[in-house]
Parts: structure tokens; C-alpha cells; sequence
């Protein structure tokens, strides 16, 4: 930003204004107060990263879907263990790749012939009802049956308070320690029936946990059950089609392998999911109804991973996602699988959340500099850049790593940490501006106040050493006049006198800096630069006296017998700034100058003079325009000064 800058005591509380907002900012990330900082920064992720990151549909995924239709045609859910069968019966037939069931058969049929002749065989004590159960059809037996012609991989769900032994698990190999504080952790799970579980070459969790704004973004890839890792559905429907014998856990980074499928693992062990909309769902669902009642259907089935769920309201398998209200589960597991195939996963590693609070803290020091040091249209422009220049880095790291940095919140908290700051120095400057008319506006003409109130940087308030023409005016025999006058006459006499050489001082640029009774203290040069300032005091002492003159012929002042008025003016260097403490300051000039001016202007008397200059005033005039008074000795000085006046006009 060009130099060293330094605060000021008057920048000071905007810069506190803006470290206030910034700090509170800060509390609001750190500590994520009611999801302030996840909510945004996951609804911003929900528009872009799929925009950022579109997927070519993958053909080799098929959802057959028991929707409302299927219902309609085959019998209100839940359908029996026997038409199940049929269903995956007829999937199986086309020889797919894998089958997923995103359907949970946890407990025992009991609707099938052979259960219901189990149950009251044994009920009523008859021997040959329950033996009955071996020859009439079983549903568990069949669907256990169908399951065996193809590899299939079944779900479980989790449970806190069932403590039962998860299904069965493929070997899962680490190397090296994981770190996954954040993994989903229960003490139970249920699972098939083991008729059914027997048949399965895979289980994986259909669990699905929503996000505080009850969104599903994410699928687990690995849970923890009661202490041992069990996979997420799509996990296993991966491992299976790729027919790997195990999962393999890898460190450095974090990474999954599920056979050649390689992702990464953020602290909870999820995939963040790149959802599809719901109209490209149709591409590849097929309706439950169509692979019972079609063979041709049953044909786009072979060598294709295919998930069996359902879009129906009355299987409760309906999920908020970002992109609908209503997504079926089953179509997430789906959206899972294709992005682990594709290898194109999304990954929040845990060094982020540090980089991000870095960051702010970077990014709001720079808003603040930048509210407090640079104009305000510069320094909107530069903030916004900058914050443009932080969603273009995090772009880049998403499209090139894949890396979900968030887009939103540190620009949006930088922008909120220079409003604050900007309308605190508004707020500040609009103060200041008020003190300064009220300071300077009956000593300085209106051009020099508003150019002061425009760029108050020009105004140094803390003191400086500057050159300066300093003046002063008295009225001769003014104390005896107030002797014998009235109070409410001095008074008048005075308010039209130095109402008039006031407005003669504003017209040449010089300030009053104070009343002095009868006289004036006047400064050119101060408080802004004022090009060759000595001969416009000289101009201005000139206009004084005339116009002295002239109000010398007025009634009141006849009437009290107003005396002429003297003048001293010097230039030299003096002390210009705020002078006193707390409650009472005065911008003044202190030095040697000042007190040379006030000692010519009571050398007049000495001299018969109206005009005495000094000899630092004196070199910048013209030397035919002054002429020599003579020499003064001054209190303090060991050498006398030469004194000058204005030369009069020689007569031809």
C-alpha cells in the first residue's frame, strides 16, 4: 500500500471499530454459533460445486425403482418376501454385475405359505401343519435363493440402543494410523434375517444422517459399529463390481482403496455428494412393474450395477437433498456410487478450517488497512478484488484438487469487517468534519474550510514546524477610549470594526486565530499551503488600513474618536498545531516569528508608522516598494532587527 502507514490517534477507534467486527467475526467461524458458518458456506457449495464439477451419466448404473405404478399394480406396500423374490428373481436372471438392495428385510417372513404354516403348526401343536412349511413356498428361502445367482450386496441400518452383531465384513487392511474423529459411531445394527444374510457377498450401511438444515449431502463410506468398521452401501456395491476381496485404509493423506477406486477421507469418513437433478433420474430407472411384467425391460439390466429402492412415499424412503424435497434414497446411493467410480469426490481434509480462520484474519487486517488508508471508492474497489481474488483461488482448488474450500464465507465475513470499518471512518470523518467547520469556519474563508473538510490529511492538527507570515493588529489609544465610552458603544464600535477586517483577512487567505481585544492574531500559510503568502499579508495590512480609515469616519466611531490601526506583520518558521489539554485546545503558531510580529506592531508607535515589517516578510517584497524604518532590538536577540515600512509613492 506504498510506505509504512501508522495509525493515528484519530484513526484509532475506526481501526477498533473494525478489529471489533473482525474479532467478532472470528467467534462466529471458530466457534460456529448456531451453524452460521456451515449453513452458508454448504448452500454455497449445493449452486457451484455442481456447476464446477459436471458428471457424464454412468451407464453401468441402473435404479429399478418400486414406485407408486408397481403399487398400484402389484399390491400396497409392504409386498410380501414371495413377490420380492419374483422382483430380484427376474434382476438376476439378466446377469447384472451387482445388486444392491436399498431395502431393509430385517425380521423373519411371516407371510409367506410355509411361514404361516410354520406358525400355526406351532401354535396349535399340529405336527403335520408345520410340516407342511417344508413344501409350500418360503419367501426368505426364495428371495436367499435368487440372491445366490449374482452377486449382491444387502443394507443395514444403525441402531444405539440394539446391540446386535453386525453382518458379516470384508476385510478392511490399514496402513498406518487413520485419524477419523468425526466417523459415525453406534453400538448396534440390524441387518437380514441369516436366511438371507447367508445368500448376500457384501452388506453396507442405508443410513443417512441430514445436515442441521435436515439436508442429506452426504453418504457414509465407513462407519463404526460397537468398535469394528463396516461400510457404507455404495462402498460395497463398488468393492463388489470391481470384485476386490478387501477395502484397503491408506496414510499419508487419508485415502479409501476400494479396489481400483481410490478416495479420499475427511474427518467423518463421508462422501460429499455431487447430487444430479432429478430429471436425469429417468435415464436411468427403470419401474419395478416393467421388470416383472417385461422381459425386453430385464435385457438393460445385464452387466450393470442395478440398486432396488423405491420413489414411493409409503416406503418412507424420501430424502431432503438440495435439489428436491423428495428424493428417493435409493437415487442418493446412486448419485454415491457414480462419483466413486468416476473417482471424482469431493474432500474437506482437516487442515482447511485452520487455513480458512488464517485466512480471515489476513483478509479482514487488509479490509481494515485498506477502510482506513486508502479513499473509498479505492478501497472498495481493492477489497472486492481481493475477495474476488479468494473465490477464484478457491475454484481453482476445487477444479484442480478437488478441494472444498468455502467460496463465501471469508469474502463475505471481509466485506462485513470493511462495511464496518468504512462507516465507522464515515461516522468518524463526518465528527471530525463537524469539529472542523466549527473550528475553523469563522477564522478561514469558506474555500479554504471546505478544502480542509475534503482532505482533512492536510491538516495537521498533532503540530508541525512550517513557515509562516504572522500579523498583528491594534487599534492606537484604544484603552483610554474605553475609559470614557460607554460599554454598550465599545461594543458596537467593535463588532462593525472587526467584522470588517475579518472578512479582509478570509478574502486574502489568512486565518484569524484570535481576538485580541482591540487587535487581531492572524496566520497566512496555516492551516493549508498558501502560495506567496508574505505579499498577500502585506496586500491584506494594506486593505486593513484603509478601510480602517474609512470606518474612522463613521458616527460611532467620531463619536468616540476610534483611533487609526497598526500593523506588524513577520515570516519565518513557527509551531502549528493544537495547543493546550483536554477540554480547551487551540490551533495556534508558537515561535519567534510570532512574538517578532507582535513587538512591530507596537514598534509603529515608535516609528510614527502604520506598517512595520520585518526583515524575514521584507525579502520577499520588492525592495523599491518598502523602505527602511530603522533597526529594533528585540527582547532575547543580540543582534536589532531591521524594521520596514511601505515606501510612499514618489510624485513625478
Amino acid at each position: 500500500m506504498g510506505g509504512a502507514m501508522k495509525i493515528s490517534r484519530r484513526q484509532l477507534p475506526v481501526a477498533l471499530v473494525g478489529l471489533v467486527w473482525l474479532a467478532a467475526a472470528l467467534s462466529i467461524w471458530i466457534g460456529n454459533t448456531f451453524n452460521l458458518r456451515e449453513r452458508p458456506r454448504e448452500a454455497v457449495f449445493d449452486v457451484v460445486l455442481p456447476r464446477l464439477a459436471p458428471r457424464t451419466a454412468d451407464p453401468r448404473i441402473v435404479v429399478v425403482d418400486i414406485d407408486r405404478d408397481s403399487l398400484a399394480r402389484h399390491g400396497a406396500w409392504p409386498w410380501s418376501r414371495l413377490l420380492i423374490a419374483s422382483l430380484l428373481e427376474r434382476i438376476m436372471q439378466a446377469k447384472p454385475a451387482v445388486l444392491g438392495l436399498d431395502i431393509l428385510l430385517s425380521e423373519p417372513d411371516r407371510l409367506s405359505p410355509a411361514a404361516l404354516a410354520r406358525n400355526l403348526g406351532a401354535a396349535t401343536g399340529r405336527e403335520d401343519i408345520a410340516a407342511l412349511a417344508g413344501v409350500l413356498p418360503d419367501g426368505d428361502a426364495k428371495v436367499a435363493a435368487a440372491l445366490k445367482t449374482a452377486p449382491a450386496v444387502l443394507g443395514f441400518v444403525l441402531d444405539a440402543f440394539v446391540h446386535r452383531t453386525p453382518p458379516p465384513a470384508v476385510p478392511i487392511l490399514a496402513r498406518g494410523a487413520i485419524e477419523a474423529p468425526d466417523i459415525w459411531q453406534v453400538a448396534g445394527a440390524i441387518g437380514p434375517p441369516e436366511v438371507i444374510e447367508a445368500a448376500a457377498q457384501g452388506f453396507g450401511t442405508i443410513v443417512l444422517a441430514a445436515d442441521a438444515d435436515g439436508s442429506i449431502r452426504r453418504v457414509p463410506l465407513l462407519v463404526l459399529i460397537n468398535g469394528e468398521i463396516r461400510p457404507g452401501l455404495a462402498v460395497e456395491l463398488v468393492r463388489v463390481a470391481s470384485e476386490a476381496s478387501s477395502l484397503i485404509l491408506d496414510t499419508p493423506p487419508p485415502r479409501l482403496h476400494i479396489g481400483p477406486v481410490v478416495v479420499p477421507i475427511d474427518p467423518d469418513v463421508s462422501l460429499r455428494l455431487l447430487p444430479r437433478r432429478p430429471a436425469s433420474w429417468r435415464a436411468r430407472t427403470i419401474p419395478a412393474w416393467q421388470v416383472l411384467d417385461d422381459d425386453a425391460t430385464r435385457a438393460r439390466l445385464a452387466g450393470r450395477i442395478v440398486l432396488v429402492g423405491s420413489g414411493a412415499p409409503e416406503l418412507g424412503g424420501l430424502r431432503v437433498t438440495p435439489v428436491s424435497a423428495t428424493t428417493p434414497s435409493v437415487q442418493i446411493q446412486a448419485d454415491a456410487v457414480e462419483m466413486l467410480r468416476a473417482q471424482d469426490v469431493p474432500s474437506r481434509p482437516p487442515w482447511i478450517a485452520p487455513a480458512e480462520v488464517v485466512a480471515l484474519v489476513v483478509l479482514g487486517m487488509v479490509a481494515i488497512a485498506l477502510a482506513i488508508f486508502r479513499r473509498p471508492v479505492q478501497a472498495s474497489v481493492l477489497t472486492g478484488v481481493i475477495c474476488l481474488l479468494w473465490v477464484a483461488t478457491a475454484v481453482g482448488a476445487f477444479l484442480s484438487q478437488r478441494l472444498m474450500i468455502d467460496m463465501a464465507g471469508p469474502p463475505a465475513l471481509t466485506l462485513l469487517v470493511f462495511a464496518a470499518t468504512a462507516i465507522g471512518g464515515y461516522a468518524d470523518n463526518e465528527r471530525r468534519e463537524r469539529v472542523l467547520r466549527r473550528r475553523f469556519e469563522q477564522h478561514l474563508s469558506p474555500d479554504v474550510v471546505k478544502q480542509i473538510v475534503d482532505n482533512p490529511r492536510v491538516l495537521r492538527l498533532e503540530g508541525e514546524s512550517r513557515e509562516v507570515t504572522a500579523m498583528f493588529t491594534d487599534i492606537e489609544g484604544f484603552t483610554s477610549l474605553t475609559e470614557r465610552s460607554e460599554a454598550a458603544d465599545v461594543v458596537m464600535l467593535l463588532d462593525g470594526y472587526l467584522e470588517i477586517l475579518t472578512d479582509i483577512v478570509m478574502s486574502h487567505g489568512g486565518m484569524v486565530d484570535k481576538l485580541i481585544g482591540d487587535g487581531m492574531f492572524v496566520l497566512f500559510n496555516v492551516p493549508v499551503d498558501l502560495a506567496d503568502h508574505p505579499r498577500k499579508a502585506l496586500a491584506c495590512a494594506r486593505e486593513i488600513v484603509a478601510a480602517a480609515e474609512t470606518y474612522r469616519e463613521t458616527p460611532i466611531a467620531q463619536k468616540l474618536g476610534l483611533g487609526r490601526t497598526r500593523v506588524g506583520i513577520e515570516t519565518g518558521v513557527a509551531i502549528v498545531g493544537d495547543v493546550g489539554g483536554g477540554r480547551k485546545l487551540d490551533y495556534t503558531a508558537l515561535g519567534t516569528v510570532v512574538n517578532t510580529a507582535a513587538r512591530l506592531e507596537a514598534a509603529n508607535k515608535e516609528f510614527g508608522s502604520t506598517i512595520a515589517l520585518g526583515p524575514g516578510a521584507a525579502a520577499w517584497i520588492e525592495s523599491h516598494e518598502l523602505e527602511r524604518l530603522g533597526a529594533l532590538q528585540l527582547r532575547g536577540r543580540s543582534v536589532a532587527v531591521d524594521v520596514f515600512t511601505v515606501a510612499k509613492p514618489t510624485i513625478a
